[in-house]
């Protein structure tokens, strides 16, 4: 279990994430659809290869993300991983 100042030591160092229903929470704006689309499927994708499962919420251009490791029953590093890699995707846009 990962103690509290831990864990608020490795979210400062998080562009944009909170913690929100205890998940690693971010709100990603696009400039459409299509966009938003395309970085949830990066996002999946990465996912997948981590064998860790996010919980994505879509509408037009907004993509939310919470991100809590289901099996462990909290944020763990794993969080953390998909994290840093989702902000890489996103600064790619």
């Amino acid at each position: 279990m990962m103690e509290e100042k831990e864990l608020n030591e490795k979210l400062a160092k998080l562009k944009g994430w909170t913690i929100q229903e205890n998940s690693l929470y971010r709100e990603f704006r696009f400039n459409n659809f299509n966009e938003a689309f395309g970085f949830m499927t990066r996002v999946a994708l990465e996912a997948e290869k981590m064998d860790h499962h996010p919980d994505l919420k879509n509408s037009y251009n907004k993509v939310e993300i919470y991100l809590f490791t289901h099996d462990q029953k909290e944020i763990t590093e794993k969080d953390f991983q998909l994290a840093k890699a989702i902000d890489g995707f996103a600064e790619k846009l």
